[in-house]
């Protein structure tokens, strides 16, 4: 098991993810905890922590890990993903997850929303991340997605139900099972052969029982939708966030902005042709995704315009290659050429998913009291997203997992 080691990182140039500015000469106080203990001028961090073991990193950027809030650790895409997962036992999903969660962790995700996993594996891998047997993010889980008998993600493994009642229970045992939040499809999507994107999927009587149920327990809920007027049933309902919008108007993104209903845009799965090629789709699924890709554009223009509340996520595998980076940072700069600023595309990679979460006291910023989750970057982040391509070094919890410059080699 990895433990944190107490030191302090000196001459770096800090963005904290609440200060649009860079800071120079800034120094970080990591406790042997895992949590940050000072932030602030390099003298005076030093001078509050005596005699801690301290870290040149000579002029270099530092920032928040990057939080994704759309994520498949056990993605089954039709084609070899969906043969190789739908083959695999539970013990070997756990393996073939805990991977792809440490790939995720490498790639500078330093915390997780999972929006919709198989045959509960998810909470498995999280006990083994939190006790340290495992590499990867933090870990918030929605379990199994909820979805209509026959509807968006029932080969993905969804959890089928239907009626008022049966959405109840549905959601109940994915709380029971420890679910962080509730995903639920309300519309077709991308992935799904026999249903069209602006296929309506659940009745409004089925949307209430699952808000109202994840509600009173405490839960936020997401949907899987595309089309606006499947969006707009379920904000007047009570909705918490929507995942991918393919279809968002000026008028509903409005409405959302209103709400306080956020948006994970998702952007990259409707112009991602070599991940598809790569992962062996059928032809109709690129087709579809390319095909949404105009109409998803405009979609995250309206919500960025109307200043809907935006979190970065993927759906594609956070590691995965993209353009020469990851999916995780080519979402990044797809969002800002859609109009973001780099300010804001930097917060909804780091403190605005923290406050989705219920976690802007620990996670998301560089402050005193946050865990030590950190990046070492060597170009600027707040002049350009891409900066995170010139990423080298991943700290979580004080423990560094990523170190290509060895500056900061852990003891085993």
């Amino acid at each position: 098991m990895r433990r944190p080691t107490e030191r302090v990182l000196v001459n770096l140039a800090l963005y904290d993810g609440v200060d649009d500015a860079l800071q120079p000469d800034r120094g970080v106080w990591i406790g042997a905890d895992g949590l940050i203990r000072a932030v602030g001028p390099v003298d005076d961090v030093l001078t509050e922590a005596g005699d801690v073991p301290v870290v040149d990193l000579d002029g270099e950027h530092v920032m928040p890990g990057l939080t994704n809030m759309h994520v498949h650790l056990s993605l089954g895409l039709p084609g070899h993903l969906a043969d190789t997962v739908h083959r695999s036992n539970l013990a070997e999903l756990v393996l073939l997850m805990a991977d792809s969660a440490r790939r995720t962790l490498h790639a500078g995700v330093t915390t997780a929303r999972l929006v919709g996993e198989s045959r509960y594996a998810d909470f498995a891998l999280r006990r083994g991340i939190e006790a340290g047997a495992v590499d990867g993010p933090r870990i918030f889980t929605a379990g199994h997605a909820l979805c209509c008998t026959g509807g968006h993600g029932w080969e993905a493994d969804a959890l089928e139900a239907d009626g008022a009642d049966g959405f109840r229970r549905a959601t109940r045992e994915q709380i029971r099972a420890g679910a962080d939040l509730i995903k639920v499809c309300i519309s077709g999507g991308i992935a799904g052969q026999f249903e069209a994107i602006d296929t309506p999927q659940l009745h409004d009587d089925e949307m209430a029982a699952v808000i109202q149920v994840a509600h009173d327990w405490g839960r936020k809920v997401t949907a899987h939708a595309g089309p606006a007027d499947s969006v707009r049933r379920a904000v007047e309902l009570g909705l918490d966030c929507v995942e991918h919008g393919y279809e968002l108007t000026d008028e509903v993104t409005r409405l959302m902005a209103a709400r306080d209903v956020w948006y994970v845009p998702t952007i990259v799965v409707s112009r991602c042709e070599q991940f598809f090629r790569d992962s062996g789709v059928p032809g109709w699924l690129m087709e579809r995704a390319l095909a949404a890709g105009p109409r998803h554009w405009e979609s995250l223009q309206h919500a960025i315009r109307n200043g809907v509340p935006i979190a970065l996520g993927s759906d594609m595998p956070p590691h995965a290659g993209y353009d020469e980076t990851s999916a995780t940072v080519r979402e990044l700069e797809f969002m800002v050429d859609a109009g973001m600023t780099v300010a804001d595309a930097l917060k909804a990679a780091t403190v605005r998913p923290a406050q989705w979460l219920g976690q802007a006291d620990t996670l998301g910023t560089v402050a005193a009291g946050r865990h030590a989750d950190l990046l070492v970057l060597r170009d600027d982040p707040t002049r350009s997203v891409s900066a995170l391509r010139t990423l080298h070094t991943v700290i979580k919890g004080g423990v560094v997992y990523r170190d290509d410059h060895c500056r900061l080699r852990e003891p085993r």
